[in-house]
This record gives structure tokens, sequence and C-alpha cells, in this order.
């Protein structure tokens, strides 16, 4: 029986093995096919890079997997973000930028000027000045795809060097009749001091050198020097203060003082001492903050130079101070006046203090400048004539008033007597020399611009005005009625230093219209004395 057992189970061994095998292979998973790689092509710097990738890749990823590295500036179509679903084509476009600088000329400009040193009609052909050509150099992007230029802009251009124009002179000096005059009439052309010497024909340059500013322009007491202010050559140096001797055109001396702008004059009694108040220079308007200080510099013929002795130190100069303080001599020199925005005073030189003697309402201007009074001394030392702001009663603003009124300060009692009111902001009194009277008493005039409209008087012309110093007699000079009236400033007269010889009267000497005229103070009868219309600045002693 074992026996027979054991043979059964042999015959169905390999039955069993099969059947075994085919449940194994039933129950074995069935095998994924193999995924298809998506096959990209990369133009680039001139060949076509190939790379098989997994579908869903970005286009990044087949830069990175070909070793394309992108610039700042390359662009990629598609956009490396992009993801492929199919075989793709990618191109890389190289953009790289370059900057070139190109220097142009800047071709001079012609001025032709005029000028009373030569006849009308004649022209100088060596020119005063020669030109020269500036420089500009203009810097470019360029931007190349490829390594071919596509585009060219001007990003920025700059100014190297400022062309200098070329001036040539012509002339303007008519036939006016020419006159004597007694002394000697100084004044400022062109950036040039001339003379007048003892007749209008008689014309003599005293410094030639183009570049006065105006802002300084004196003499000493014995007319042998002339002291003023040239042009600075820097944003940080508006100008500087010089001398020089009349008649001595190579003697000209600088003092190493920096932008003088309000007052500089010669110290009493003295031809080697000046006395100046300076200011700081500024970008912003008006273009400088002033220091409201005295200093005092001694100088010798041989340009020697002391250092700066300080008066007055460096001060906020009170309301609106930043515009700055104007000072002015008493005739016999022994007192100093002070003039700011919102006061009047006396100097005291050896206290080194500053004693108010008016209080002046401040202008609101409401603009980058300030209204300083002009203040002038009576020739016998006893009165100082100015103008005097006046608010009306009931006035919502004092400090915005149209209304201003020429007074005069009498010194020995302090009193304030009012001489011509609304007379305008700019009226600037000047008074005469001392005159015999027909009873034997000494007195004087004033003159004055008066406002032709008053209530707009910071921009109004102004006509030229004559009084009795105790304000009678006014009287209308100069010009007409049907002629535009005067552009005020505040040295645009001078009175003769004595009468004219032919009609025994003073004679007022204004700049009208760029020129200078003479006006008969009794009987308003004017004479243009020149015709270029280039002058500045007038001094007569």
């Amino acid at each position: 029986m074992i026996l027979e057992e054991t043979s059964k189970m042999r015959l169905y061994h390999p039955t069993l093995l099969l059947l075994l095998a085919i449940f194994l292979f039933a129950c074995a998973p069935t095998p994924t096919p193999t995924q298809a790689q998506v096959r990209v092509e990369v133009d680039v710097d001139g060949e076509t890079l190939k790379a098989s990738l997994s579908p869903g890749s970005t286009v990044q990823e087949a830069l990175d997997a070909l070793g394309v590295t992108l610039g700042p500036l390359d662009r990629v179509d598609p956009t490396p973000a992009t993801i492929f679903s199919d075989q793709a084509q990618v191109t890389v476009v190289r953009v790289w930028e370059e900057f070139e600088v190109e220097e142009q000329e800047i071709p001079f400009e012609q001025k032709r000027l005029p000028t009373e040193l030569l006849p009308e009609g004649v022209e100088q052909f060596d020119p005063l000045q020669k030109g020269v050509s500036g420089t500009l150099e203009i810097t470019y992007r360029i931007v190349f795809e490829d390594g071919v230029e596509i585009s060219r802009s001007q990003i920025k251009s700059v100014v190297i060097q400022e062309p200098q124009p070329q001036i040539i002179l012509f002339g303007t000096q008519q036939k006016y009749a020419p006159f004597d005059i007694p002394g000697k009439l100084f004044y400022l052309s062109q950036g040039n001091a001339m003379m007048l010497d003892g007749n209008t024909a008689n014309r003599i340059p005293v410094v030639n050198t183009g570049d006065l500013d105006g802002r300084v322009f004196t003499l000493s007491d014995d007319g042998q020097w002339l002291l003023f202010t040239r042009l600075g050559d820097s944003d940080e140096v508006i100008n500087t203060l010089w001398v020089a001797k009349i008649g001595d055109p190579e003697l000209d001396i600088d003092l190493e003082v920096a932008n003088v702008i309000h007052f500089a004059a010669w110290e009493p009694g003295s031809i080697s001492s000046v006395i100046y108040s300076t200011v700081e220079a500024r970008q912003a308007a008006p273009g400088w903050q002033a220091n409201n200080d005295l200093q005092v510099r001694n100088f010798s013929v041989n340009g020697w130079v002391s250092r700066p002795t300080t008066i007055i130190d460096t001060n906020s100069g009170g309301v609106y101070g930043w515009w700055g303080t104007d000072f002015t001599y008493a005739p016999d020199q022994t007192r100093l006046v002070y003039a700011g925005p919102d006061q009047i005073g006396f100097v005291n030189l050896e206290e080194a203090l500053q004693e108010p003697l008016l209080s002046i309402i401040p202008l609101q201007t409401r603009s980058d400048w300030a209204w300083v009074p002009g203040v002038r001394w009576s020739p016998d030392n006893r009165a100082l004539f100015t103008v005097q702001h006046s608010a009306p009663q009931g006035a919502v603003s004092p400090e915005e008033s149209p209304d201003f009124d020429l007074v005069a300060l009498l010194l020995d009692s302090g009193t304030q007597i009012p001489l011509v009111s609304k007379v305008g902001m700019f009226a600037y009194p000047l008074p005469s020399p001392l005159q015999q009277r027909p009873d034997g008493e000494a007195g004087y005039q004033v003159a004055y611009l008066q406002a032709i409209f008053p209530g707009q008087s910071d921009s109004s012309r102004y006509r030229l005005m004559v009084m009795d110093r105790d304000g009678s007699n006014q009287q209308a000079l100069f010009p007409s009625l049907a002629s535009q009236g005067i552009e005020p400033n505040r040295d645009w007269g001078q009175w003769s230093p004595a009468p004219m010889e032919i009609s025994g009267h003073y004679n007022i000497a204004l700049l009208y219209q760029g020129n200078i005229w003479m006006v008969d103070a009794v009987t308003g009868e004017s004479w243009q004395v020149t015709g270029d219309g280039q002058i500045a600045r007038i001094l007569w002693q």
C-alpha cells in the first residue's frame, strides 16, 4: 500500500508544479511600457544644441542640461518658464550693451557790442576777445543682438568747456554837442571804468579789464584811487575787491576780499585803508547769505595787503537779515549809518555796536529779495533823508502796505519830518552840495525819484524830482510826461560838484535807458551824454 501511494505522488508531482506555475504567473503584475522622451533643440551662439528631456520639463531645465548660461539682457524664445509638452525649438538671442563717449565742438558766437570809444558806424576789426570753441561730451548707449547693433541712443551730454564768444566792438559815438563839466565824471560801461575829464568829449579809460560788476564803485577823497569789484570765477566767489590808481592802468591791487555785495568804502581820511561788508555765496536765490559784518584792510602801492580787522562780527542782521545791511558815512566822515530791512541806526565804531535810530516796518515781498530803504546824509551832517514804509490805519498786514513816504530825520532833535507821501519804495533821495541862497544863507536841495504808480512802486518806473530841503518847491525835472520813466536803482544819479560854467546852475547826472543824461536842477533842461546804452554806474567828483 505504501508503495502504491508513493507511486501516485510521483505521478501527480509534475502536474502540480505546472498548476502552481500558472497560478503564480497569473498573480504577477503586468509590466508598464517605457515613457517617450521629448527632444529639444536650442539655437544659441551660432550652434544648434540637442537634448532629450522628460515631458513636463521647462526651457530653463533644457538650458541647464546643455550648459547654456544666460546673460542679464539675453532673450529666450519661448521664455525660460515655458513647459515642454512636445518636441520644441528654443532660440537664445545674446544681448549686450556698450557705452560710447563722443566729443563734439560747440561753435563760438560772435557778439557785437556798442562802444563810445569809436565813432558811429566804425567797427573794430581786431576782436576785443577772440572766439574759442567749446566742447560737448555726449554719451551713447549702444545695444547689440547676436553681434548686430540694433539701437543707439543718447543718454547724457555734458559741456566740458563753455565756448567763449568773439567780441567785436562797433562805434556809437554820436555827435552830441560836447560841453565843459566841473571836476571829473567816472562811469562804468561794459565792465570797464571810464572818465570824463573836464569835458563830455574827453573820455579816458581808467580800468579796461571788462569784468567790473558795479557792486562797488567809489573814489578816494583825493580822487586818485578807485575802489571797485570784479566778477568772481567760481560758484564760491561772486566777486573780488580791488583798488586802481587813476591815470596808471598798470597799478591795480587785489585786496584779497571776496563776496562784497552791499558796501565797501574808503576809511575816513585814508587812501590806503578800506572798510567793507561781506556775504557768503549760496546756490539758492538771491545767491548769497549776508554776514552783516564790517571789516577793514590796509594796502600799500607795492601790493602789500594787511590781514582784516573786524569791527562788527558776522550776525543775523535782524528781520530779513539774509539779504544784507547797507552803510554810509557822513560827509564829515565822523559817523557811520547803517540801514537794514527793519531799522536805521548809527554804528558805534569804538564799541562795535549798532545803535537803532528809526524802526522800519519790514516789507513782505514774498520773493527772494528784501527791501532796504536808501539813506543819504545832508551836506551839513545834520539830517538823514530816507524812505519810511507806512501802514494805513486799520491795515490788515502792515508789512504788505504799498505806501512809502520820503522823510527827513533831524539828528539834533531826533525829529522825523514828513516830506513827500506815497513817493515809492525806490525814491533814493539825493541831497545836493551846499549852495549859497539869495539871502546869503547856505542851503541845499534834495533830488529824488517819484514812482509813476505809487501803489505798484516795486515794478513802477519813476520820474526825477527836486525840492528844497524842507519839502517845499517840489518840481518834476525829467523825463517828460510823454517819455518812458526811469528804471530806479540805488545809485541812479549824482549832483555836479559845482555849478555848470555856462548856466551857473547845479546839474544832476543820471542813468536813463543805459545812458548818461544831465539835467539842469533849475530849468529841467536835459542833455544826453552817451549813446551806447551800456552805462551801469556814475561818480562825479
